[in-house]
């Protein structure tokens, strides 16, 4: 998949399909979407194009309001749509300029101008241009510049569902129903940073990580069952112009068990992520890790002291190990 940072590095597409959106979590929902995106373009033997923005719109016309959490960070989003094998990917800058755009000069400046597409596929409640008053029906009025086809309602409203109830189980730890939406596990990245040591000293060493990307939504508290990848470069490092995103995904290659919380047994009220790495004891300070979050086994509880806390430990990690099979 060719990644495209902004319209004025976009080639001329062969007879471009295209659809548009955020695609945030690019779960089961929006793979419908894609397949059906990847069925018309071999139908008419053309290129899949997917348009989507950065920062998330909501970040630039709702600035101010509670922050949005979002499943993936953009460098993830390009990862997971590059294995569903879309062609081209076109992200936008969402500026304050780019969104008062006038509906008629979004499709006329901006779609047919920039992207001469042959098929567009949206949905019948894609909003856009200027207080997003730019809709379906005034798109048609454009249908003799290009093909539209409609991605079927009730498509439409599962994607919404799925969005908002993969975020509500994640926040709920219910790994379960997330992963399930999602058609795959869950996985964030932190750097490695230094702790206070305690772990080491109760035979539970772990990493501590810190997360970069303050959108980035971070499971409930819990102790959870994970695997893991010391990550070479991280997702977050910035983007190339016109770079090609592909090839394998990140293997996870450890398995481990991770704390999400505040401690309560050494009245620490920080929130920490600490994953204990089985069978590993490498020096990883300052390294990026990728934690795949496989299954919830406890709430975070408060012990009446350090020895009935590394006996509970030892019980979670026999928990992690029945779950590897091990």
């Amino acid at each position: 998949m060719k990644v495209y940072n902004s319209t004025d590095q976009i080639p001329s597409f062969q007879r471009a399909v295209l659809t548009i959106g955020t695609f945030d979590g690019v779960h089961l929902g929006h793979r419908q979407i894609l397949n059906q995106l990847k069925e018309e373009a071999d139908r008419i033997d053309g290129e899949t194009v997917i348009i989507t923005f950065h920062p998330h719109p909501r970040k630039v016309v709702a600035a101010g309001q509670p922050a949005f959490h979002l499943l993936n960070t953009i460098e993830e989003r390009i990862e997971l749509l590059a294995q569903c094998g879309i062609d081209h990917l076109v992200i936008v800058p969402f500026t304050a300029e780019f969104a008062q755009q006038t509906p008629a000069e979004y499709i006329e400046h901006f779609l047919i101008e920039k992207f001469h597409p042959h098929t567009i596929i949206i949905g019948y409640d894609h909003r856009f241009g200027q207080g997003r008053t730019g809709n379906y029906k005034l798109m048609e009025e454009y249908s003799d510049r290009f093909r539209l086809l409609e991605i079927p309602g009730h498509v439409i409203d599962e994607n919404t569902v799925s969005s908002t109830r993969i975020r509500q189980a994640l926040l709920d730890s219910d790994l379960e129903q997330a992963n399930g939406l999602l058609g795959y596990d869950y996985f964030f990245e932190g750097t490695v940073v230094d702790g206070n040591k305690l772990g080491r000293e109760l035979g539970y060493p772990t990493a501590n990580l810190h997360m970069e990307i303050a959108e980035k939504l971070v499971p409930g508290n819990g102790i959870y069952v994970v695997e893991a990848a010391v990550v070479k470069h991280p997702s977050h490092i910035s983007l190339l112009p016109s770079a090609q995103a592909g090839g394998a995904p990140v293997a996870p290659t450890l398995q481990g068990m991770m704390s999400i919380g505040i401690r309560p047994t050494i009245t620490d009220n920080r929130r920490t992520i600490e994953v204990n790495l089985f069978d590993f004891n490498e020096d990883i300070y300052g390294r990026c890790l990728r934690v795949y979050v496989k299954q919830y086994l406890r709430p975070e509880l408060k012990f009446d002291g350090l020895d009935a806390l590394v006996a509970q430990l030892a019980r979670d990690k026999e928990d992690s190990l029945r779950y590897f099979g091990r």
